[in-house]
């Protein structure tokens, strides 16, 4: 067994507080691939535009129409993209992934970023890109343990700028 841990297990063991009002997690070390298909070959992985789906051990995302973020260990998403008839980029070293959760996180994302963060809107499973903290991300609800979660993936140079932010704007929830 690999000693990288799969995406179902990599929320337990990240790094932080595995409780509170508001939880950050570096998931950078997750592998990251990008797929494309073309008008010709419409067929892709399964989650529509906006919404995700866990496919094995790895998360499928429908970022873009014809565009899928494939999130996880390099092993489980090497099985969810093979054979596929597709563009694949592998982006693991090129973006950043962080995790935010707890139950006030969607409070903190609404200072960052102008979506709507309510259930209705963003519920688990949807995917969307937008600016966060002035940052150019794709973000995606995926709950862990009955709790809200949010993974937000941006260039790698804007990790550390955005973990900071994520900090800064959770500070009002932190219990003392």
């Amino acid at each position: 067994m690999s000693d990288t841990p799969t995406f179902a297990s990599s929320i337990t063991t990240a790094s932080g507080p595995t409780e509170g009002p508001v939880m950050l997690a570096d998931l950078s070390h997750l592998a990251k691939l990008v797929v494309k298909t073309t008008p010709a070959r419409p067929a892709g992985l399964g989650p529509v535009f906006g919404s995700s789906e866990v496919v094995g051990e790895a998360l499928v995302c429908g970022s873009r129409p014809g565009e899928w973020l494939v999130l996880g260990s390099e092993q489980s998403v090497e099985e969810v993209v093979a054979g596929l008839a597709a563009h694949i980029v592998d982006l693991t070293h090129g973006r950043a992934l962080i995790q935010i959760a707890g139950e006030s996180s969607a409070a903190t994302l609404e200072k960052l970023c102008s979506l709507d963060w309510t259930d209705r809107m963003m519920p688990d499973g949807a995917v969307a890109s937008a600016s966060v903290a002035k940052v150019s991300c794709d973000v995606i609800r995926h709950d862990h343990e009955g709790r809200p979660a949010y993974l937000v993936a941006a260039d790698r140079s804007f990790g550390q700028y955005l973990y900071e932010a994520f900090a800064d704007a959770a500070a009002e929830f932190a219990t003392t």
